[in-house]
């Protein structure tokens, strides 16, 4: 007898989800139990975001479910027992132990301890009448003596803990959770928590929570069949948390998009106080295949009064946001450039700015140019031997652009003029500057309702994200460059 897992979900009618998972518990030595027992007709318990749109069909209690569906709403299929059958995918979850009281979904997923085809009768399963006891018990725990969502949310808090001891491994041992409170003393119950000795202080004032999410984009781009172009994001997410009391707890979730890119390499700040495992073992030095982790990532954390950085990530987009060549040849005191340039047509085609930097080391001052853009305009620098083409803030329809033009240079003054060790004879390249706001190339977001917050008042909760250019480098096909092999180290 044991459960597989255990949700709380607040029934929010009129928000985007229509609900919200306050709490989740998982098992993963149950989950690896439910493995071996059902065999073939094992479904894999999904993660909290597809379980909650499955459950809230099926319960009829999303917004814009109105129609009749037979598979769900005819007369054979009437639900008297509270375990339901949720579609995953092209399977189904069974049995899932859920039911609404006073706005608050409960719901379980039993361990069923043989094989699920053909479905085994219920008086079978003795985890159901677990989970229903389970439940009940959390109910009335959560309901005894609750007054507002202050109170609410600190016994929310306290049920991880409390699991621990009433469910350990997902087998349930006392249903009576608030003699289990009492039983382990908890200090937020008996008298004022501690303040940390890390913490320098508390907050008074408006709660809230800032959370941003920074992707840098590197890449080193050749136009050569036999030297591979290379590209990378490293991202980071930055928090600052404005929240009354000594020891908040939060828990943010960054989310990927259907088509997103896995995040890999995840580093997180002390102050996650749990993680999944799958999280951790993420990496950039395994070969990617479709079973790599894609979220939601969840980071459980009591955060500091200062701003911090979550945690950093790294991963392998499929194509650089812009792909483009340089070329460049010598005539004498003039050179010869043609750049052409192409944003991917998945790309958000917004910028905040966006500017090529075409540097020309160890030569002397530019006295004369003349070119063809077909898009932006063009400064040149004199004395710094630099041009820069102003892009803008968007590309073209056909998403691609292209300058000419031919540059004539003065007598050379080595102390004025820019040298490198690198770029010697025909080695030079075109450096891309730009900013995407409200947007990240690998699709990670965070959604509003889904951070969840354990403190007194209702903070207020904003979120941002912007992609970033770092060292992005298009080399002159026509000569030797320097040359990275895999991943870029950053």
């Amino acid at each position: 007898m044991a459960q597989r897992a255990v949700w709380l979900i607040s029934h929010e009618p009129g928000t985007p989800l229509c609900g919200i998972v306050k709490f989740s518990r998982r098992y993963p030595t149950v989950e690896k139990r439910a493995k071996v027992f059902n065999g073939a007709s094992y479904v894999p318990v999904p993660e909290d975001g597809p379980f909650l749109k499955a459950l809230l069909f099926e319960l009829r209690l999303l917004d814009d479910e109105k129609d009749f569906l037979e598979s769900r709403d005819s007369c054979s299929h009437i639900n008297k027992t509270s375990i339901y059958g949720l579609p995953v995918g092209s399977e189904e979850l069974w049995p899932v132990v859920a039911f609404l009281k006073n706005g608050m979904i409960y719901a379980c997923v039993p361990l069923v301890e043989q094989m699920l085809s053909p479905r085994p009768p219920l008086i079978s399963i003795s985890g159901i009448s677990q989970g229903f006891e389970l439940l009940f018990g959390v109910q009335d725990f959560l309901s005894s003596g609750q007054k507002n969502d202050t109170e609410l949310n600190t016994k929310l808090s306290q049920l991880s803990d409390l699991l621990l001891q009433t469910c350990p491994f997902g087998t349930l041992l006392d249903a009576n959770l608030q003699n289990s409170l009492d039983n382990i003393n908890f200090a937020s119950v008996t008298h004022p928590q501690k303040q940390p000795a890390w913490k320098t202080g508390t907050y008074k004032g408006k709660p809230q929570v800032s959370i941003s999410i920074t992707e840098k984009v590197n890449s080193m781009q050749y136009d050569k069949q036999e030297i591979a172009d290379t590209w990378q994001v490293v991202g980071v997410v930055t928090c600052k948390c404005d929240l009354e009391g000594s020891m908040p707890n939060v828990t943010i979730s960054l989310s990927l998009p259907t088509n997103g890119s896995p995040l890999q390499d995840i580093l997180v700040h002390p102050c996650v106080t749990s993680l999944d495992s799958a999280i951790l073992t993420s990496s950039s030095i395994d070969a990617m295949d479709d079973s790599a982790f894609s979220g939601p990532y969840k980071f459980p954390l009591t955060p500091p009064l200062e701003s911090f950085n979550l945690c950093y990530y790294t991963s392998q987009v499929p194509v650089p946001p812009i792909l483009g060549f340089y070329q460049v040849k010598e005539e004498e005191v003039q050179l010869k450039i043609a750049v052409n340039l192409k944003l991917h047509e998945s790309v958000k085609n917004s910028f905040e700015f966006c500017e090529a930097h075409i540097p020309f080391y160890n030569r002397g001052p530019i006295t004369h140019v003349e070119y063809k853009a077909s898009f932006g305009q063009l400064e040149v620098f004199r004395e710094k031997s630099l041009l820069v083409w102003i892009i803008g803030q968007k590309f073209p329809k056909s998403m691609e652009i292209s300058l000419s033009g031919t540059i004539t240079f003065g007598a050379k003054n080595h102390e004025k003029q820019p040298f490198d060790q690198i770029c010697i004879g025909g080695t030079a390249y075109l450096k891309l500057h730009f900013r995407i706001l409200d947007y990240t190339l690998t699709g990670c977001y965070v959604d509003q309702h889904s951070v969840q917050v354990f403190a007194s008042g209702k903070p207020k909760i904003s979120t941002h994200r912007k992609l970033i250019s770092s060292d992005y480098y298009i080399w002159n096909s026509k000569a030797p460059a320097p040359v990275t092999y895999g991943s870029l180290l950053l």
